[in-house]
Formats: structure tokens, C-alpha cells, sequence
């Protein structure tokens, strides 16, 4: 199954009213290559600085020419003119050489601002995990705010004897965390993680 039409209910600011709205989350498609680079970029820049779009943005597209991107996995959630307004991708990692087969790495995340705080990054995800699980994947490492992810049922990496590499700089050590998408996947996965595997292993 490719995409997944919900219904989302969102605040009227102006009336205090509910207005109930289609919403569609689906894996990329070529049409939205350049418009989901442009809505990550502009959601990073707004959240933080220009700078900070940028990166993200150049990130994406360095994710999408390596091979461990999973097309299935760079998820988009558009609006009623088809226009992007969340925006999440799952691509394969690998821990010391191994596992890449069953783990994945969560980011970038991102919700048009004007619509945060209204669900749209727990159904991505909800339906992201879900098709990760179909696909055989096992587990989900993300680096982020431990509020925002806690409630997805991610939890610190440590407790299961995974480590950051001396190249991931963390605010706290509860920022780098983990997800089991099969009960017990985290009795078998651990060591150390290394983000420079994502700038080594090319397309070929």
C-alpha cells in the first residue's frame, strides 16, 4: 500500500471552530523532488536560520543519492491542493558494519509551520513505522529532542548498549535515541554509531 487518506480535524484560529480535512501521506514521487526540498529547507530556516535550511536541504539530496535511500521511506503528507505539508524520511544505517539490513536512521522531520501541533508529524511517522515493519526493518535510531520522540516510543540508546561515535555532538545524551519495531530487536543491536558512514558508502 502506498499511501494511507485520513482524516485530520483541525482549529479554526479565527472562529474557534473545527473544520474536518482530507490529508495524504504517500512515498515520493518525482513531481515532489524539488517542492519537499524546498518546503524542508524553508521549514528549517523559518525554525531556525537560513543556514540551518540549507544543511537540511543538502542533506536530503546527499541521502537520495547514496544507496542506502529507500524511496518507500521519504514520506510526504499533502493537503487538498496537493501541496506538501509534512515531510519525513526513514533510510537504511548500519551500526560498526552491521545490521543494515534492519536498522534505519529517522530525518529529517519536518511540518509546515503554520500547521504544527496539529498531529501531522505522529501520522507520518505512525505510518512510516508501520511500512518499515512490513519492509523487515527492526529498529529506528533518531537524534532529537527526547519530548518530541519519547511519545513515539522512541528511548535513549544507552539503556541497550548503543553508543555515539566521537563525530555526534549531543546536547544531552538522551537526544540520540531508539526505536524496536520487533520485540527484542535491541537484544541484538549494539556498538557504536558513526554518521560518516553516510558520507562514505556511495551509490554503485
Amino acid at each position: 500500500m502506498s499511501k494511507q487518506l485520513f482524516l485530520v480535524r483541525l482549529i479554526n484560529f479565527r472562529g474557534g471552530g473545527n473544520k474536518l480535512v482530507e490529508r495524504i501521506i504517500k512515498s515520493m514521487e518525482n513531481k515532489y523532488l524539488l517542492p519537499s526540498l524546498g518546503f524542508v529547507e524553508d521549514v528549517f530556516t523559518k525554525y531556525k536560520n537560513s543556514e540551518e535550511g540549507k544543511a537540511v536541504r543538502q542533506l536530503v539530496e546527499e541521502i537520495r543519492s547514496k544507496k542506502y535511500y529507500l524511496p518507500e521511506l521519504e514520506l510526504i503528507m499533502v493537503d487538498e491542493q496537493d501541496e506538501v505539508i509534512g515531510y519525513a524520511m526513514f533510510s537504511r544505517f548500519h551500526i560498526e558494519g552491521k545490521h543494515e539490513n534492519e536498522l534505519l536512521m529517522l530525518t529529517p522531520v519536518a511540518v509546515k509551520t503554520e500547521l504544527q501541533r496539529r498531529h501531522i508529524s505522529k501520522e507520518l511517522l505512525e505510518y512510516g513505522f508501520e511500512k518499515a515493519k512490513d519492509m523487515g526493518y527492526k529498529a529506528i535510531l533518531v537524534e532529537g529532542n527526547p519530548r518530541n520522540y519519547n511519545p513515539r516510543g522512541f528511548q535513549a540508546r544507552y539503556k541497550y548498549g548503543i553508543e555515539a561515535g566521537p563525530n555526534i555532538k549531543l546536547p544531552n545524551p538522551d537526544c540520540l535515541m531508539v526505536k524496536e519495531l520487533e520485540p527484542g530487536a535491541l537484544g541484538e543491536i549494539s556498538g557504536i554509531v558513526d554518521y560518516s558512514y553516510y558520507e562514505t558508502l556511495c551509490e554503485g
